[in-house]
C-alpha cells in the first residue's frame, strides 16, 4: 500500500529554519547542489526513519487561518520538553497540549517559517 516516504519543509530563510529545526530536534542539512534551487537534505539522524528536505519557499505565503497542506508530526520522548525547546528557538504555539485518548499527547506549532508542524507523545494511558 502506498505510504509516506519524504518531507519537505518550505523557508523564506534557509539558514533561519535551519538554525530553529537543528535547535529544537538535532536535525542537520546538507546542501544539494543538484537542485536548481535552494535546497537542503535533511538528516534526522535516525535509522530507519522519513527523509526530508528543506527549500527556498518558492512564493510568498499565502494568509490561512488553518494548514492548507500536510501537517508533519514528529515524535518524541517528552511533549513538554520539547514544546518548551521549540518555543525557546521561536516557535509560536498554535495548539496546545491535548490527549488523544489511549494514544498520546499531541500539540502544535507554528515554526520560525510560519509552517505548522506537530509534536505526539506515545502514552497508552493519555486521557
Amino acid at each position: 500500500m502506498p505510504a509516506p516516504c519524504y518531507f519537505e519543509i518550505h523557508a523564506d530563510d534557509c539558514q533561519r529554519a535551519q538554525r530553529f529545526y537543528g535547535a529544537v530536534f538535532g536535525w542537520s542539512f546538507d546542501y544539494y547542489e543538484a537542485a536548481d534551487i535552494e535546497y537542503y537534505r535533511i538528516a534526522t539522524n535516525e535509522p530507519d526513519t522519513m527523509r526530508g528536505g528543506l527549500l527556498k519557499r518558492p512564493g510568498p505565503v499565502q494568509p490561512m487561518q488553518a494548514p492548507n497542506a500536510f501537517v508533519v508530526t514528529v515524535l518524541v520522548p517528552s511533549l513538554d520538553t520539547y514544546i518548551e525547546k521549540a518555543v525557546a528557538a521561536g516557535a509560536v504555539l498554535a495548539l496546545p497540549k491535548f490527549a488523544v485518548k489511549q494514544v498520546g499527547w499531541t500539540a502544535y506549532l507554528v515554526d520560525t517559517e510560519k509552517n505548522v508542524f506537530g509534536l505526539f507523545q506515545e502514552d497508552a494511558d493519555a486521557r
